[in-house]
């Protein structure tokens, strides 16, 4: 038997390169799509092929038509809720548009199954019910909350009209080695570089708004799970979303104390001005995955040292 291919966009960032190694590791053929934005090429693993393309360009469709993949798993998009405010259109133009290049030639192509990063920590708006489940109200309050569910409507059509199989992955705040200052859970990174340097860390508002904060490891576990495991023909759109986080809230101050406690070093705090439009509260309940026999194994206080010492050595991207 060949072995199964795979491709993985944004596979030179932070997360999709963790999953490669996976797909790697499980004896799959790996391609990584990266435009290299803020994707680093010494993430793509030894072993993988790498395409530098733009998931917008006529060629990243050309590389998903002939490439005979039995999966995909989509991590490119513009991840910045700020620029996501400040440019609406290009947010669209990456997460919209450069989702459906990739995601129409795959079902034209026949591409067994689609795995679809979207994000629990900003779909929900700022949630009643925390942790929230999967079947709670849809009420993004940016634009890139907007076109991630937009995303994810985009591939329930496909499903139900055309049977595409697919799963759409609700990250909370991801973090881990390879992190860098960008996204939802840029904070870890932002926080150890100014440690590093014995920086204050900037803290807006008072510090008592609470993220879920997921390592990476298990993130990954997450997407090897619905890689493979058989999944029931969806009815609404919540039944192919499965939030990916812990439950536990973990404060900005809680945060910067774990991090100075992993370089052995007590965190100057300077409170700045709370920045408008900023969630005061996330978690995510991830029952509908657990049952699936997924759970997360890093405690937040583990992982962020783990994180811390990885930067320590290694900086950002």
């Amino acid at each position: 038997m060949s072995a199964r291919r795979v491709l993985v966009t944004g596979g030179a960032g932070f997360i999709g390169s963790h999953v490669a190694d996976a797909y790697l590791a499980q004896g799959w053929e790996v391609t990584v799509l990266d435009s290299l934005v803020h994707g680093r090429r010494e993430n793509v693993p030894d072993g993988a092929d790498f395409a530098e393309l733009d998931i917008r360009e006529p060629d990243a469709a050309r590389l998903v038509r002939e490439g005979r993949f039995d999966l995909v798993s989509h991590h490119a998009a513009q991840m910045d809720v700020r620029v996501s405010v400040s440019d609406p259109r290009f947010d669209a133009a990456v997460n919209v548009d450069g989702l459906l290049n990739i995601l129409h030639v795959a079902h034209e192509a026949g591409v067994g199954r689609f795995l679809f990063v979207s994000s629990g920590g900003v779909v929900y708006g700022e949630p009643e019910v925390r942790p929230t489940p999967e079947t709670s109200p849809k009420l993004p309050e940016s634009p890139y909350g907007v076109t991630k569910l937009a995303g994810e409507q985009y591939l329930f059509y496909y499903h139900r009209v055309h049977g595409m199989e697919y799963a759409a992955l609700r990250y909370a705040n991801v973090y881990g080695p390879r992190q860098d200052p960008h996204g939802e859970a840029g904070v870890v990174a932002i926080f150890s570089t100014r440690l590093l340097r014995g920086e204050p860390l900037t803290v807006y508002g008072d510090g008592e708004q609470t993220r879920d904060y997921v390592y990476v490891g298990d993130v990954v576990s997450a997407n090897m799970l619905l890689s493979e495991v058989s999944l029931p023909r969806a009815r609404l759109l919540d039944d192919r979303g499965f939030n990916v986080g812990t439950g536990i809230e973990t404060s900005v101050l809680e945060l910067a104390r774990h991090l100075g406690d992993a370089g052995a070093t007590r965190a100057e705090i300077v409170h700045a001005t709370a920045r408008p439009g900023e969630l005061r509260h996330s978690s995510l309940d991830a029952s509908r995955l657990r049952a699936l026999g997924w759970g997360p194994a890093t405690h937040v206080r583990d992982g962020l040292h783990t994180t811390y010492d990885w930067i320590a050595r290694n900086g950002t991207g």
